[in-house]
């Protein structure tokens, strides 16, 4: 079963040293790494090592692939796929971005959820951007007032644009859940 995703968008193609910041974080935070090239691992993360210590029963492990991609690193097609109905983000963040980095759940128990939003705040302290996060109807009135939003659109679809600090107050609110 598939989980939720989110994407961390980026104005810039990242230094070599923030993708090495990343892995580094993914291999410390992890009970199995694999790395399918620089920038793109499948990994089991520790809930725990993220601060989620409720797993409902769920094994704390929880897969995830974490994927660059853009322009000179990672799959330059599936970014412009992914970006290809978006609406003028530079109007909406302040860049168009370059490249991005999807941040994957294998699974959909309540804890991916968590463990996606918060693994993709933690990324976003090591390499920047802004989180594309995809919405319900009735989630879009809870995410509004929440610290770190920097835009909310409803077309073509519902979205929330955020900082770390948005994933981070959004995964405290009553029901938090991602779309998948």
């Amino acid at each position: 079963m598939s989980g939720p995703v989110l994407v961390i968008e980026l104005a810039e193609a990242p230094s070599h040293a923030a993708i090495l910041r990343v892995r580094e974080f993914l291999v410390r935070s992890s009970v199995g790494f694999e790395e399918t090239r620089l920038g793109e691992y499948n990994v089991h993360i520790r809930a725990e090592s993220l601060g989620v210590t409720d797993t409902s029963g769920e094994d704390r492990r929880r897969p995830i692939l974490v994927s660059l991609m853009g322009s000179g690193i990672g799959d330059e097609v599936v970014f412009q796929a992914e970006h290809a109905d978006e609406v003028d983000q530079e109007l909406l963040i302040g860049f168009a971005p370059t490249h991005a980095v999807d941040v994957v759940a294998f699974c959909n128990s309540p804890v991916d959820h968590v463990v996606t939003a918060l693994l993709t705040a933690a990324v976003m302290d090591l390499i920047g951007g802004i989180a594309n996060v995809e919405l319900r109807e009735d989630q879009l009135p809870i995410v509004a007032g929440l610290p770190g939003i920097v835009a909310t659109v409803t077309d073509p679809w519902l979205a929330a644009y955020g900082s770390a600090d948005f994933l981070r107050a959004w995964v405290q609110q009553p029901g938090f859940r991602l779309l998948k």
